[in-house]
C-alpha cells in the first residue's frame, strides 16, 4: 500500500465529483493520517443514516461498498497509484459496515470508530491478506470492508458484555 500524500488541492478536487468522493469529501487530502480524517467524514453520514431500518441501512451500505469499487477506482487513476491512502472512500464505507445493527449512543459511535481504526491500521489476517494481494478499486474496497466485519464482530460482543 503506498503511503506517500499525493499533491492535490481541494480546488482540483471539487473539479472532480467522483475522486471527491473518493477522497472522503476532502479529508484524504489531510498530510498526517488520512485514513483517520477520512473515517472522521463517515461519523455524520452513520449518524444520518443510524434510524433508519437494518435492511434499508445494509441496503445502502452495499449500494455504497458496490459504487466504491467504481469511485475508489476512478480516484487511484486520477491520482497515479494503485492505493493512495488519499483515496479514503473505503474507510467510510468500512466504518458503516462497522456501525450496522450498533447499539444507539454516542460512546458506541467512539467505540465503533477506535475498534475500526484498530483493525485497519493493524491490518491482521485476513485483512493484510487483501491489502496486499487485492488491487484496483475491489482491492481497496475489500480490506476495509473486513476490517469493518472484525470490528463489527467485536463492537457487538463488547455490547452482549456490558449491556
Amino acid at each position: 500500500m503506498t503511503t506517500s500524500q499525493p499533491i492535490v488541492n481541494f480546488k482540483e478536487l471539487i473539479k472532480r465529483p467522483v475522486c471527491f468522493l473518493g477522497l472522503g469529501f476532502g479529508t484524504g487530502l489531510a498530510s498526517k493520517a488520512p485514513g483517520t480524517f477520512g473515517t472522521l467524514a463517515a461519523l455524520p453520514i452513520y449518524w444520518l443514516m443510524k434510524d433508519l431500518s437494518l435492511t434499508i441501512y445494509l441496503i445502502l451500505t452495499v449500494i455504497a461498498f458496490f459504487a466504491g469499487i467504481w469511485i475508489c477506482q476512478q480516484a487511484a487513476n486520477w491520482l497515479g497509484k494503485d492505493d493512495p491512502s488519499a483515496v479514503v472512500w473505503d474507510e467510510i464505507v468500512g466504518y458503516l459496515v462497522t456501525m450496522a445493527a450498533a447499539p444507539s449512543g454516542w460512546q458506541w459511535m467512539v467505540i465503533g470508530f477506535v475498534l475500526f481504526r484498530f483493525f485497519d491500521i493493524l491490518k491482521p489476517w485476513p485483512i493484510n491478506y487483501a491489502d496486499k494481494n487485492l488491487h484496483g478499486g475491489f482491492g481497496i474496497m475489500l480490506d476495509d470492508v473486513i476490517a469493518g466485519l472484525m470490528a463489527f464482530g467485536l463492537l457487538q460482543i463488547s455490547y452482549s458484555l456490558w449491556a
